[in-house]
């Protein structure tokens, strides 16, 4: 029976899209799941572009008892994911999960996009992910074991009016998750995507900033798209993490995991 008290103890995590983890303020999924793993005995390495609440998040952690440091990371650039990867093996020796889940959006139509936005979303979203596999696995292998975890989104799935560029690029990172899993599933090494929906986060925030200072008439009409009757919030996020980042999911790769309070199964407005 497996110990539910340290659901991760003693396994060394990478996660990019870390920063936004300070207590007191409202969390990125990075962030709130690094201090989650940490609390549950993983040693968490965290990236971002973000230094100063980086750096916070993970002195935060190490306050709480828990093992962190933090390096920055642009997940665009393969010589941050090199010196990263490295970082994590010489403080902690190994390497057993990994966390995509930096990102950025960038809103509009197809005839609105300009090759800029649409570069930055594929960077961000499909390269980005890319590296970051390209670069873990190889000390996965070491262990024969390993857990890839690749944030997504709905938008990835089912296709978003709000940005073509991002939707496109989180299709992008859905099948590059089913992808790898397929060519690492005989080494023990699993990868699976996450899907967020409507979620209160620091990204979301600064989107509807953007919408509504466009738009001073504007409604939020989200909570009306989904059945639970709420936003979800970073731990909901946090605690798929922690689940598939330990040893309860062993027989689960290539899977996509939606979390968006029943919107999908509602079907999305028109």
């Amino acid at each position: 029976m497996i110990d539910q008290a340290k659901r991760v103890q003693g396994k060394v995590a990478l996660i990019s899209g870390a920063a936004q983890g300070v207590s007191g303020k409202v969390m990125g999924f990075g962030g709130a799941s690094a201090r989650l793993l940490a609390e549950h005995g993983a040693s968490v390495m965290l990236g971002d572009i973000d230094v100063d609440n980086g750096e916070k998040t993970a002195a935060e952690i190490r306050e709480m008892g828990g093992k962190a440091e933090f390096i920055k990371l642009d997940v665009t650039l393969e010589r941050d994911w090199i010196e990263a990867v490295n970082k994590t093996i010489v403080n902690f020796g190994r390497l057993d999960i990994l966390v995509s889940s930096a990102g950025t959006t960038a809103p509009g139509s197809v005839d609105g996009t300009t090759v800029e936005m649409w570069n930055s979303q594929m960077d961000m979203h499909g390269k980005g992910c890319m590296l970051g596999i390209k670069h873990v696995v190889p000390q996965m292998r070491k262990n024969n074991s390993g857990s890839i975890i690749n944030m997504s989104s709905t938008d990835g799935i089912v296709g978003g009016g709000f940005s073509a560029s991002y939707a496109a690029a989180k299709g992008a990172n859905r099948l590059l998750t089913k992808t790898a899993a397929l060519q690492y599933a005989s080494e023990g090494i699993r990868v699976n995507s996450l899907h967020p929906g409507e979620l209160d986060t620091p990204l979301a925030r600064s989107a509807m900033e953007d919408i509504v200072d466009n738009d001073p008439d504007f409604q939020d009409p989200r909570l009306n798209w989904i059945p639970l009757g709420r936003l979800g919030t970073a731990i909901d996020v946090a605690n798929l993490v922690l689940y598939l980042a330990s040893d309860e999911s062993t027989y689960v790769t290539g899977s996509e995991f939606v979390i968006d309070g029943g919107m999908l199964a509602k079907g999305l407005p028109g």
